[in-house]
């Protein structure tokens, strides 16, 4: 079963800078679209980012051009840097599976705010 462990989230200050680390276990990794998915309190968990194994990236209209997500095969791990952060950001990140999410793990929390 797969597993993920996301950290890197903490409280930073709007127009900072975060970047979140996922290590995955249980699953071959370097075969799988990934992505991040975030869940702000009392909203629904969305997509933000993902990463094609076939080549090129996704990003949601409110991130793009300030996310990058990013993989490293060899250390199956995924990435998100976040810059320019606002407000609206603040929500638990997940990463996960692009299709077939499942095995949801703890997330990590990131809070922007003066």
């Amino acid at each position: 079963q797969a597993q993920f462990v996301e950290s890197g989230g903490g409280l930073v200050q709007p127009g900072g800078s975060l970047r979140l680390s996922c290590a995955a276990s249980g699953m071959i990794f370097r075969l799988r679209d990934m992505a991040w998915y975030r869940q702000a309190p009392g909203g629904q968990r969305e997509l933000v980012a993902a990463l094609f194994i076939g080549g090129g990236a996704y990003y949601a209209d409110s991130v793009k051009g300030r996310f990058t997500i990013s993989r490293d095969d060899h250390k199956v791990t995924l990435y998100l840097q976040m810059n320019s952060l606002k407000s609206e950001d603040s929500a638990v990140y997940f990463c996960n599976r692009r299709y077939n999410a499942d095995s949801w793990g703890q997330g990590t929390q990131v809070t922007v705010s003066s």
